[in-house]
C-alpha cells in the first residue's frame, strides 16, 4: 500500500460545496459510483440499510453518480438527489456527478482504482455500484464487483469497525 490515503483528495458534494475527504477521517467509508436508471439501483435501499445500521460505529457511505455506462444517469445533480431521497430514503452523502474512467476520471477514483485493482489487475470500473471499501486510515482495502449486495459486504465492514 502506497502512504497515500483517501484523505489528499476533495470532491464536490451534489449541492456544489467542496468537501475534503478528510472530513471523513477516522470513519469505515463504502465509497459507491452510483447511477438511477440501473439495474443495480434497489441497491440504494441496501445501502442505506447499512448506513442506518452501522453509522452510529463509524461507518458511512459515499455515493457518487456516474453517467458513463449506458448513459445511466443523465439527470442533473438536483434530479439525482431527489431520485435518491425519495425512492430510496438516501440521507448519505451524495456528490456531482464525477467520471470514473477515461481521462477525465475524478482524482478520488484514480486513486482507489489504483489501490483495489479489480479482475485480473484491471483498474478501470466496470459499471455502476462498484464499491471501494476504505479503512479508518483512509486506505482502501477491497473493491467489490456491481453485482455485490450491500448486505454481504457488512461482514467486512464491521471487521474494520
Amino acid at each position: 500500500m502506497s502512504g497515500e490515503s483517501i484523505y489528499e483528495f476533495s470532491a464536490r458534494d451534489i449541492k456544489g460545496n467542496d468537501t475534503p475527504m478528510a472530513e471523513y477521517q477516522g470513519k469505515v467509508l463504502l465509497i459507491v459510483n452510483t447511477a438511477s436508471k440501473c439495474g443495480f439501483t434497489p441497491q440504494f435501499e441496501g445501502l442505506q440499510a447499512l448506513r442506518d445500521q452501522l453509522g452510529d460505529k463509524g461507518f458511512e457511505v459515499l455515493g457518487f453518480p456516474c453517467n458513463q455506462f449506458m448513459n445511466q444517469d443523465p439527470g442533473n445533480d438536483d434530479a439525482i438527489s431527489q431520485f435518491c431521497s425519495l425512492n430510496y430514503g438516501v440521507n448519505f452523502p451524495m456528490f456531482a456527478k464525477v467520471e470514473v474512467n477515461g481521462d477525465g476520471t475524478h482524482p478520488l477514483f484514480r486513486f482507489l482504482k489504483k489501490e483495489a485493482k479489480g479482475l485480473m489487475g484491471s483498474e478501470k470500473v466496470k459499471w455502476n455500484f462498484t464499491k471501494f471499501l476504505v479503512n479508518r486510515d483512509g486506505q482502501v482495502v477491497r473493491r467489490y464487483a456491481p453485482t455485490a449486495k450491500p448486505a454481504d459486504i457488512r461482514a467486512d465492514i464491521e471487521k474494520l469497525l
